[in-house]
């Protein structure tokens, strides 16, 4: 018999900062979209607090809040930055103009940049405590001293280059991301001051770990490349007496412009990857002891405002601490977990061919490994009676399985289609790798439009039968990315459905020869049809609620902000439409505002595993969850961009057993989940979500739930650990 849940409103009981106070012409319908990610940003840094999570998975935590910020400011605070320099003065979703968003910014990365500093300090005594010292000088017994010089004189001497900053040596290029030491130093003979900059390589990992015979026992002991050339740095500058020294760090613009009419798409991004490396300063972080006069030549030559300047007595360039998570101490982890592989699959002796043409499958990533994706393409390569291979790749990785086995079935005489997708941001460079690759294996390689990008995840393989030809489908929520498939949560659905195929085959030929599909059969496809299929959901449900039948809509998506997309939902709101949204990052809609949006709670989930599958579902009439909703999987987030200027794919579950596994497993589960989930509230403040308090209800954490049951793709049936868990909503506030 299947467990009882109940979902009831959530009491706050972690408020993570102060209630944003509206701004001068601000429209109080919408949250900012900037500000919205920096709330988003303080959740995954509540991680790193989190009590019940192992020690270097907290510092995970940390270091991704790091890196998530840096992308932040090299993105979208960047932009904003060339909008206020060029005098645009396009208000954003809720009226706030890009100067006085660079201003609400600025006031909130304070705040952050404080606390991630504060907790820094709490994990480094905290780790040192389990033995692993990081950046502690305090800790270099001889045997450690004398192991670092030797690897210092070895190993990063020869690579680094001391610089004096005077008008006899220009100033030299420090590239985005770019570390450096500045030194003020005197000269012994005759008392001249100089100052030299030392660029720390790249290429060089920002910590060396001493090794376990220069340490004590069971020590792990951690010192910063730049710590090093700080302590040695007399090796660098004999004859000089050293006065002073300070670390540096900058942030660039990164974002890249495509123009529309660019001729040759391949050398016009090698050049903008070139350009974006020289982009304009957006952030310059400090030790806040620096040297005044070695500051000023800093913010001179690199043409930096001081708003742009943040100075810290704690560590420079948090995402760096990532590296010290690798440490070998299974203790102060996660449980190691292993993907099952699907049962389905097993059934029939590994040919997923045979497994899909007898029934659809779902697969659900992390829980379910991402290796059955990559056996769909490696079964198809070696298979003789395969004809043509189609494939999108927004991201692959540096190392992919997918691309080899493309390469292979095009070695093997297959035709094969690659849509590579050259402007998804910050793997530009390794997507024209892997079209090179490609190419030279006899792929046709295909970039897609030059200002939509192509985000729809989906392989097609049509296979020779007795029958005739036969068209396999993969429709996926992420990547053919085989790192982020580990800890990113996503569905795969396999088809052998004629009309989804004939729909699939429409999608590429968009693509690869912008010939506008019609008569699509089941797909729904972003720029053309795929917002009016969604509304038209919507508008179902208005209907349905005007008529006294069950109404509701559960939504799950990684970002929110289309102003006509919450519009819509705001109608249906106020129509008496139940709308239960699952936001893990960005959220323009403000919730549970009377009058506005009183039926709509947002729930975020921030865990061990980064929530990223899209499923839309909608009560079509009857009681929510129910076999008769409908029920759609999606590549797209409901966002100005991915609805209006990407081509996304909208796929309906029609199959009876993968419609009760994505509804009433998956979605269900999240909407249960109280230990990993974050309410928002109408004043933009989140607060943890509390167990409900009804008779029989117990914590439920969802990634731990999916961890510990059996594959959803197993027979069919209902999960056997259990059962899966029935929902029972409970209107109200969330808070």
């Amino acid at each position: 018999m299947a467990s009882q849940t109940t979902l009831s409103a959530a009491k706050p009981i972690d408020e993570t900062r102060p209630a944003p106070v509206p701004a001068a012409h601000e429209d109080t319908s919408y949250f900012n979209r900037e500000l919205s990610w920096l709330s988003f940003n303080e959740r995954v840094l509540a991680e790193a607090c989190n009590e019940q999570y192992p020690l270097l998975e907290r510092l995970r935590f940390l270091s991704i809040s790091g890196s998530n910020l840096d992308e932040f400011m090299m993105i979208r605070v960047a932009g904003l930055v060339g909008q206020a320099q060029r005098g645009i003065d396009k208000p954003a979703i809720d009226g706030r103009s890009p100067s006085q968003q660079l201003t609400a910014i600025r006031e909130q990365l304070a705040m952050l940049s404080e606390r991630q500093q504060d907790i820094w300090r709490d994990l480094h005594d905290r780790l040192a405590e389990s033995d692993i010292h990081i950046a502690d000088e305090q800790r270099v017994s001889r045997a450690a001293h004398e192991w670092l010089e030797a690897f210092f004189l070895e190993e990063i001497l020869p690579v680094i280059t001391p610089q004096a900053l005077d008008p006899a040596h220009p100033f030299p290029f420090i590239q985005n991301e770019g570390m450096g030491l500045l030194f003020t130093l005197s000269r012994d003979v005759d008392k001249e001051q100089i100052i030299e900059m030392i660029l720390i390589p790249s290429a060089l990992p920002r910590f060396v770990r001493v090794p376990s015979e220069a340490s004590d026992p069971g020590e792990a002991i951690y010192i910063s490349i730049a710590s090093l050339v700080q302590r040695y740095a007399k090796k660098l500058f004999p004859g000089f007496t050293i006065e002073g020294d300070g670390l540096f760090r900058v942030l660039r613009d990164s974002d890249i412009e495509i123009e529309e009419e660019a001729e040759d798409l391949v050398r016009t991004f090698r050049s903008a990857i070139q350009r974006r490396r020289r982009g304009q300063v957006i952030q310059l972080e400090l030790e806040d002891d620096f040297d005044p006069h070695a500051e000023a030549i800093l913010l001179e030559q690199l043409g930096v405002h001081e708003a742009a300047v943040i100075k810290t007595d704690g560590m420079i360039g948090i995402d760096g601490l990532a590296e010290i998570c690798s440490e070998d101490r299974p203790d102060l982890k996660f449980d190691s977990y292993s993907p099952r592989y699907p049962e389905r699959i097993r059934e029939h002796d590994g040919d997923a061919f045979s497994a899909i043409r007898e029934k659809d499958i779902i697969i659900h990533h992390p829980y379910e490994s991402f290796e059955v994706v990559v056996d769909f393409i490696r079964q198809a390569a070696a298979d003789p009676d395969v004809v043509a291979i189609k494939q999108t790749l927004y991201r692959a990785g540096s190392q992919s399985n997918v691309i080899n086995a493309l390469i292979e079935a095009a070695e093997a005489g297959i035709s094969v289609t690659a849509v590579v997708e050259l402007k998804a941001r910050f793997d530009e460079e390794q997507n024209l790798k892997w079209a090179t690759k490609l190419e030279r294996a006899g792929v046709q390689v295909i970039y897609g439009f030059t200002d939509w990008k192509t985000h729809a995840k989906c392989a097609m393989v049509v296979r020779r039968e007795d029958d005739g030809f036969r068209t396999y489908c993969h429709f996926g929520t992420g990547n053919y990315h085989p790192v982020t498939a580990k800890i990113y949560t996503d569905l795969s659905f396999f088809t052998a459905d004629p009309k989804l195929g004939r729909d699939a085959a429409k999608m590429f030929n968009f693509v690869t020869g912008y010939v506008e599909p019609t008569g699509l059969e089941l797909i729904s496809i972003a720029p053309l049809n795929l917002r009016e299929q969604l509304y038209a959901r919507i508008d179902n449900e208005i209907a349905n609620a005007g008529r006294g039948l069950p109404a509701a809509i559960w939504m799950k998506a990684n970002q929110i902000t289309d102003k006509g997309m919450i519009d819509r939902l705001y109608a249906a709101s106020d129509a008496g439409v139940s709308v239960e949204l699952l936001c893990r990052g960005i959220c323009c809609l403000r919730p549970g505002v009377p009058g506005l949006s009183e039926n709509i709670r947002v729930k975020s989930i921030i865990g061990r595993f980064l929530e990223h599958s899209r499923i839309y579902a909608f009560a079509n009439g009857k009681p929510m969850p129910s076999p008769e909703a409908a029920v759609f999987i999606s590549s797209a987030d409901l966002m100005g961009r991915n609805l209006d200027r990407r081509v996304e794919s909208l796929i309906p579950i029609l199959n009876r057993t993968v419609h009760d596994q994505v509804l009433q497993q998956v979605l269900l589960a999240n909407m249960l989940d109280t230990e990993q989930s974050w309410w928002l509230h109408g004043d933009g403040s989140y607060s943890r979500v509390e167990a409900a308090k009804v008779e029989g209800a117990k914590p439920f954490n969802c990634h731990r739930y999916f961890m510990t049951n059996p594959s959803l793709s197993g027979r069919g049936g209902a999960l056997e650990a259990g059962g899966v868990p029935k929902l029972s909503l409970r209107r109200g506030r969330a808070g």
